[in-house]
């Protein structure tokens, strides 16, 4: 599922980045690699704030939908 769709305060896996070559490389570079764990901290108007790799990361929907959780 989505990224936007986990619940606040819960840890999930990444398990997969959906969308061109490009928009996967700079997620990569921020932290979001297959098997890392990443916890949402907030969420306003579907905005998220996520913890990875003891960083926050602001995204747009947009952006957290294309990241995929288990």
């Amino acid at each position: 599922m989505p990224l936007t769709f986990a619940p606040v305060g819960k840890e999930a896996t990444v398990c997969g980045i959906r969308g061109k070559d490009e928009i996967c490389r700079h997620l990569e570079n921020l932290g979001f690699v297959v098997g890392e764990t990443v916890t949402v901290v907030s969420e306003t108007g579907g905005n998220l704030i996520v913890s990875v790799k003891d960083t926050r990361i602001a995204l747009s929907k947009g952006m957290a939908s294309r990241i995929m959780i288990q």
